[in-house]
C-alpha cells in the first residue's frame, strides 16, 4: 500500500544530534507494516496533483499553526476536503492533527492553558497510553463528524476519528528518545517553562506506547482499502 506523506515542516537540527527527517520519522514509525511511502513537502507548496496518487495520506508535525497566514495551508485544506469526500484514508499527527480538524470545521488555537511536554498519559480507546507531546496549539473545538478517542484533563480533543475516512492525534507517536532529547535541550529553552523542560527531560528514556499506536495507524490505513 502505497502512503503519501504530506511534509508540514522540517525537523529541526542542533549540534550533537543526528539529522533526521520528517520522512524518515515517520516512515520508520510505520516500518514493518507492508507500507510504502512516497513525500511531498508541501511546506515548499509540492503538492500531489490528486487526492489518489497515494492510497492514503499521513500529514505530518510542524513548527507553524494551522491559523498561520501561510500559502501552503489554504492549499493543504482544499487538499484534506478533496482527499476526505473522495474516502481515501487521512493519517493527521500534531499539526496534521489540527489541520484536519481546521479543514473539516472545527477550531484550532495557541492554547492559553500553556505548553504540553514530554512523557503524558493519554486515555485512548479505554487504555492509559503514555505517548511523547510537543505542542501549545490544540483543536478546541472537534468537527461535527468527529469523535474523540483519546484525551487527557489538558487537552481534550487528542485524537480524533472520522467515520472511518480519518483518524489524527495531538501527541508524537514518531519520537523516539533522540527527537525529544533534541527538541527540550536545543528547542524549548526560552519558550517552555524551564520546570516543565527538566520534568520532560526526567522521563526521557521511559517506556512509551509508540508501537501501538503505529499499528491503529498501519491498521486504518489497511482496513480502509479493504474495505
Amino acid at each position: 500500500m502505497r502512503i503519501g506523506i504530506l511534509q508540514c515542516g522540517h525537523f529541526p537540527t542542533a549540534d550533537g544530534f543526528r539529522d533526521r527527517t520528517y520522512s524518515e520519522l515517520y516512515s520508520g514509525f510505520l516500518d514493518g507494516n507492508g507500507l510504502t511511502f512516497d513525500t511531498w513537502s508541501v511546506v515548499d507548496m509540492e503538492f500531489p496533483d490528486k487526492v489518489t496518487d497515494a492510497e492514503g495520506w499521513l500529514i505530518t508535525g510542524s513548527r507553524y499553526g494551522a491559523y498561520d497566514d501561510l500559502p501552503f495551508i489554504p492549499k493543504l485544506e482544499s487538499f484534506i476536503r478533496e482527499a476526505y469526500d473522495a474516502d481515501v484514508p487521512l493519517v493527521g499527527i500534531c499539526f496534521g492533527h489540527q489541520i484536519i480538524a481546521q479543514a473539516l470545521g472545527g477550531k484550532v488555537e495557541k492554547f492559553l492553558g500553556g505548553w504540553s511536554t514530554g512523557r503524558v498519559e493519554y486515555e485512548f480507546q479505554g487504555d492509559s497510553l503514555p505517548l511523547n507531546a510537543w505542542h501549545q496549539d490544540q483543536v478546541v473545538e472537534k468537527p461535527s463528524e468527529a469523535e474523540v478517542v483519546g484525551a487527557t484533563e489538558f487537552c481534550q480533543y487528542a485524537a480524533l476519528a472520522y467515520k472511518g475516512r480519518a483518524i489524527s492525534l495531538q501527541p508524537h507517536p514518531e519520537f523516539d528518545d533522540d527527537e525529544m532529547r533534541l527538541l527540550l535541550e536545543a528547542r524549548a529553552p526560552g519558550v517552555v517553562p524551564d520546570d516543565m523542560i527538566a520534568a520532560a527531560l526526567a522521563d526521557v528514556g521511559k517506556p512509551v506506547a509508540n508501537a501501538r499506536i503505529a499499528q491503529w495507524v498501519a491498521d486504518f490505513f489497511k482496513e480502509s482499502t479493504d474495505g
